[in-house]
């Protein structure tokens, strides 16, 4: 059984007893969540789909640990002006455990 649902503006695949990494969210480690914005289902076959949403469906979830993603090197350069700037970025992301998907 899988679901697609939409969590912090990201469309995610998930199933029970899976984690997940998704954009920071609010809340403690060992905090549970649950996320509404259910919009595809696949249980043993039978799909069903949302218009937008599938209502009544929700996933379960808890916060596992809040951490940061993989630097990213961001460099620019002009040839010809001597222009060089380089930054680097780490996205903030939390850690999720799917615990119930729920029709």
């Amino acid at each position: 059984m899988y679901a697609i649902v939409e969590i912090a503006g990201q469309q995610l695949k998930v199933q029970k007893d899976r984690y997940f990494y998704v954009n920071r969210l609010e809340g403690d480690p060992g905090a549970g969540l649950t996320f509404d914005r259910v919009l595809l289902v696949d249980n043993g076959g039978e799909i069903s789909v949302g218009i937008p949403t599938i209502s009544g469906a929700t996933i379960s979830a808890q916060i596992l640990e809040h951490l940061k993603g993989e630097k990213v090197i961001v460099f620019k350069k002009k040839e010809e002006k001597g222009y060089r700037k380089k930054n680097g970025h780490r996205q903030s992301l939390t850690k999720i455990l799917i615990q119930d998907i729920t029709l």
